[in-house]
């Protein structure tokens, strides 16, 4: 077992920030890139780093973040940040959880597209004896950056002091090396460093930064760990939360590929966080997967699809233009065509809903057919009901289906039925008015007409 492995890491995510860039009135953490939440990415790479511990430092009294919490890392605690007195203060905020574990990484949750990866490379340095581990970039661009000056400013030399934009001389506002802002500390100098921050910079702020040159002062050693400019952005407005939807959307297109999906044209297909595709799945242009979608080797997704918490199992075909949602399953070999909607329902194997299909709150038993405009209504205003269609059904184009009901194994539904009661296994149901044909009515009718209007039929 490695030193890193055998040593204990709290992870504290900042989480507090008000986010009024984003004009928005939800906090801007809450804001969801490929299906789950700014702050639940990041979340996720700590539990992914390893984390044994999490804190979250939040809002006082923001209820929705600390449910988001709850459910994307359960057993997190939550502490609260009445005041806003920079990065320092904040991770003060969460003192009783520095005083446990080995090891402390300080995340933010706006920055999405940290990995777990990241996150254990920057604390690695620690089990080698630094004291504290920051993440650098250079950028062609430093503007609001700050800078990380080093020894002879080389990129390599060793690190002396993180500098914010609005406190750098001219000399330092030259430099490339940049300040990705997550931060790991030794535990045993956690707090001994971050107390000792003063606020006397031009912002009136506690710089978590200033860690590394109280560091440097004590002989302590500072790590500095290399990351993509693209990793470390953070989100602050509309364009970055797009910006950064565009990074993950490529990093989950590039690994279902790689795990043997063919996407057609893969920047037109958008998958979440979640989203499972097996071996040889093809999807097509302009399908997207919202979250808990899974969908089992050898599956065709045709144009136009739009999928949230759908299974599909081996072998199914849908679309184009379909859209899956609510639970819904579609057993091995079975398939829907254009223009129809699964909610809640389950087709059994070899069933086919060709096109023009509403199906919520069913059950489709195995090789059932069926036919164009069928439509289940499943709700009578107040309560949903449940329609079952046996093994081997034939239900007719334009017929529909009203729920609770039940059509049995081997049953035919004429054309244009509307069923009220259950159709026994074998039975044919027919439930539509008698055809009357009338002749020559349409030609006397029309005469009729004009006549009233004073005109004369022309020959």
């Amino acid at each position: 077992m490695s030193e890193q492995t055998r040593r204990s890491l709290t992870a504290i995510v900042l989480a507090a920030g008000k986010g009024t860039r984003m004009r928005s009135d939800l906090p801007k953490v809450l804001h969801r890139i490929a299906g789950r939440s700014m702050l639940g990415h990041v979340l996720a790479a700590a539990q992914e780093a390893g984390a044994d511990r999490i804190a979250v430092v939040a809002e006082p009294g923001r209820q929705d973040v600390t449910a988001e919490i709850g459910r994307q890392a359960p057993g997190a605690r939550v502490f609260g940040q009445a005041e806003r007195l920079g990065t320092a203060h904040a991770v003060l905020a969460a003192r009783a959880a520095l005083e446990e574990g080995d090891d402390v990484v300080v995340a933010f949750g706006d920055t999405p597209l940290i990995t777990g990866a990241t996150l254990a490379r920057l604390r690695a340095p620690l089990a080698a004896g630094a004291a504290v581990a920051v993440l650098a970039f250079e950028s062609d661009d430093p503007t609001g950056y700050g800078r990380v000056l080093t020894e002879g400013g080389r990129p390599d030399g060793r690190v002396l002091a993180i500098r914010e934009q609005k406190d750098a001389s001219a000399a330092e506002l030259a430099v490339r090396l940049c300040n990705a802002g997550l931060m790991a500390l030794s535990g045993e100098h956690a707090l001994g460093l971050l107390t000792r921050i003063r606020n006397d910079n031009a912002a009136g702020e506690y710089y978590l930064p200033d860690a590394v040159a109280l560091a440097v002062a004590d002989g302590l050693d500072v790590a500095m760990v290399p990351v993509a400019e693209a990793e470390a952005q953070g989100v602050n407005d509309r364009v970055q939360l797009a910006e950064a939807e565009a990074v993950i959307q490529a990093r989950l297109r590039r690994a279902a590929m790689l795990g043997g999906a063919t996407l057609i044209a893969p920047d037109t297909v958008f998958l979440s966080y979640d989203t499972v595709l097996g071996r040889d799945v093809v999807v097509e242009p302009h399908v997207v997967f919202d979250t808990g979608v899974v969908v089992a080797d050898g599956c065709v997704v045709h144009a136009f699809a739009h999928l949230k918490d759908v299974r599909l199992e081996a072998s199914v075909s849908i679309g184009p233009f379909v859209r899956l949602r609510g639970g819904a399953v579609l057993e091995a070999g079975s398939a829907i065509g254009n223009f129809v909607e699964l909610k809640n329902a389950r087709l059994g194997p070899g069933a086919k809903a060709a096109h023009l299909t509403y199906l919520g709150d069913a059950e489709i038993g195995a090789r059932a057919n069926i036919g164009a405009g069928t439509i289940t209504c499943n709700y009578d205003g107040v309560s949903k009901h449940r329609t079952t269609i046996g093994a081997g059904a034939f239900i007719g184009s334009n017929s529909a289906l009203v729920a609770p009901v039940t059509v049995g194994a081997g049953a035919y539904v004429a054309s244009g039925s509307v069923i009220t009661d259950a159709v026994p296994e074998g039975a044919l149901a027919v439930a539509r008015g008698r055809q009357a044909t009338k002749p020559g009515w349409a030609e006397a009718k029309r005469a009729a007409l004009l006549a009233k209007k004073g005109e004369v039929k022309k020959a």
